[in-house]
């Protein structure tokens, strides 16, 4: 069995919507910051149709439990174990 240590970002930064620079912020799975960052260009571009050069990421943290505010991530971390088939 393959442990790995899951950590929660938050991903803050603005994307370019029309002719304006709107504000974000995600709160993402991931092992490492790195991979935060790619997840955030993932879901923001295939959300709103944006390139990489259309979105910046100002800011990426790990984030505590009691910071957290997606109900769906504090499920996934309140059970005991994961099963992936």
């Amino acid at each position: 069995m393959l442990h790995v240590s899951i950590r929660i970002y938050k991903v803050v930064g603005r994307m370019r919507i029309g002719m304006q620079w709107q504000k974000f912020s995600l709160e993402l799975i991931a092992t490492k910051p790195s991979e935060a960052v790619e997840i955030a260009y993932s879901e923001l571009g295939s959300r709103h149709k944006l390139k990489r050069s259309m979105i910046r990421i100002e800011d990426v943290k790990e984030i505590s439990k009691n910071e957290i505010k997606r109900n769906d991530i504090l499920q996934l971390l309140s059970m005991e174990s994961l099963i992936k088939w």
